[in-house]
């Protein structure tokens, strides 16, 4: 028998439920939605969050793709799953949990005394240390950028290695494999002996398909390789970069882009402009490095030093 919160599933069942965080300021319990997937075979346990961050929805929307086409009968080990993880948040589609006014994925490994944040990233830290891998599914919020998988545990620690494998099974094309800041999942887990990787899967407002397929192919790709399911074909390579540079505008305005997401870009040439609202050209700003083209901000108005976008640098192939 697997439990997490009130789901509960025997060898070869699948269960949803609850798992308490805590009560609302009218006394309301409060539990997170969740499910079991206990394979027919013994085998590892692979844990998924998704929504960490409230208005990130392309892992709920994995989410809601994968657990469906889980067949227990056709699985080896178990896949857990916390559906929606900053529940706060989510239900006011913000970013931040606005009861403590925290992003919760720099709360990890949480507190189960703590803020709100804190005991939500403690209950779900709690499961995700009991697995053998871990899949944090983010987006880039509301942002315009490529489909990457984040390393976050850094160049150093003793599971670098095996997080990288990992970002590479899931296979977005693309990695940043660079030191995250405290209180991340996938920095905190590694630290517990879990390779855990932060797949960011685009960045749109609400969600969007292509992002969701990514996902859901990945932690297919993630189940095949690490044998809870049969049959997988070898990661194909994968662009890393372990740097970023970021540009903030030098004039207010309206901003066109000079480069595609995804393109790799080289020192001098141009990313964007800026405009009045006329047509005229302020200005433009030019690339420092070679890198790819990485993240834009969607809106096109900008204040002056206002965040535009950003180039991943440092690239090499893996």
């Amino acid at each position: 028998m697997v439990s997490l919160g009130t789901a509960r599933a025997a060898a070869g069942e699948v269960d949803t439920g609850r798992l308490e965080i805590g009560e609302t300021r009218d006394g309301t319990t409060v539990g997170l939605p969740v499910a079991v997937v206990n394979g027919a075979a013994d085998g590892k346990t692979l844990y998924i969050q998704a929504a960490s961050d409230g208005d990130e929805l392309n892992g709920i929307g994995v989410v809601r793709k994968v657990v469906p086409r889980l067949d227990p009968a056709e699985l080896a080990g178990t896949v857990v799953v916390v559906g929606v993880t900053n529940y706060y948040a989510y239900q006011v589609a913000q970013h931040r949990n606005p009861i403590d006014d925290t992003k919760l994925n720099r709360a990890y490994p949480g507190d189960e005394s703590g803020t709100t944040s804190e005991r939500i990233a403690a209950a779900t830290f709690a499961a995700a240390s009991e697995a053998d891998i871990a899949l944090d599914l983010h987006q880039g919020s509301t942002s315009r950028m490529i489909e990457e998988v984040r390393v976050r545990c850094g160049s150093r620690h003793r599971l670098h290695e095996e997080c990288l494998e990992l970002a590479k099974v899931f296979d977005c094309g693309y990695v940043l494999d660079q030191k995250g800041p405290d209180g991340q999942l996938a920095r905190a887990g590694p630290d517990e002996g879990v390779p855990t990787i932060d797949p960011e899967l685009g960045g749109s407002v609400g969600w969007d398909a292509g992002s969701i397929r990514v996902g859901v192919e990945g932690v297919f790709n993630v189940l095949r390789y690490y044998g809870f399911l049969g049959g997988t074909d070898p990661p194909r390579r994968q662009t890393r970069a372990s740097g970023f540079e970021q540009y903030g505008s030098p004039a207010g305005g309206l901003v066109d882009f000079e480069a595609e997401l995804g393109e790799r870009v080289s020192p001098g040439q141009t990313l964007f402009s800026v405009t009045d609202a006329f047509g005229t050209k302020k200005a433009e700003m030019t690339a420092n490095s070679s890198g790819v083209f990485w993240r834009t901000r969607r809106l096109p108005q900008v204040a002056t030093g206002e965040y535009v976008c950003s180039v991943g640098t440092d690239i090499d192939s893996y």
